[in-house]
């Protein structure tokens, strides 16, 4: 019975990222550095648009229309992050990410996003992955090797770039797909949403 409800349309797993993507210029310069780290050690891990990851979870596909609508709400009350990039860190012995030295805002904004944490729990083995140390992917699974060589230029190496955050995005794949799209962008309000909801009754 399982098997055949997975089959029916809205019942299709799917993956879900919610992100705060750079703006175009600095959007640029990460993808060149990703694409030095590509070319320098031949790595093919590098894939993925410049973002910072706010949360990872897994849901059927027919829960994305509530989904979106209770993050539509949350987003009312958030106020727009300053993001700022500076230099670079990693996850022994698999990544290599640009550091973010303002995290305090984007670790708040996380917490604001856990309300609608039900709604993204798939099952009991499928629970939806808050982001607790926000970060900026250059390379992950990255060889033992690829990780030790470019650690040894990374440690050293200096990166700097700001920008600010006025939305995050919700990004989506299906189970068997490659690449993420984006399905919906979420506007940073600032509002304070019991007045709000208060004005309309």
């Amino acid at each position: 019975m399982e098997n055949e409800l997975l089959s029916l349309p809205g019942y299709t797993e799917c993956e879900f990222l919610l992100v705060l993507q750079p703006h175009e210029e600095l959007w640029n310069m990460i993808v060149e550095e990703k694409n030095y780290f590509k070319q320098q050690y031949q790595c093919d891990t590098t894939f993925g648009k410049p973002h910072i990851t706010l949360v990872k979870f897994q849901q059927y596909e027919m829960m994305q229309p509530r989904i979106v609508q209770h993050l539509y709400s949350i987003a009312l009350g958030l106020p727009a992050i300053k993001v700022e990039l500076k230099n670079y860190g990693s996850f022994p012995s698999h990544t290599i990410y640009i550091n973010i030295t303002s995290k305090v805002q984007i670790v708040d904004t996380v917490k604001s996003i856990r309300a609608a944490q039900k709604l993204m729990k798939l099952d009991k083995d499928h629970k939806p992955h808050f982001i607790t140390e926000p970060h900026l992917t250059i390379a992950r699974k990255l060889q033992p090797w690829q990780y030790e060589k470019s650690w040894q230029e990374y440690e050293h190496k200096h990166f700097h770039g700001r920008f600010i955050a006025d939305y995050m995005l919700l990004l989506k794949r299906r189970t068997g797909e490659k690449g993420y799209k984006a399905v919906e962008r979420f506007d940073f309000k600032d509002l304070n949403t019991k007045a709000v909801q208060k004005g309309l009754f």
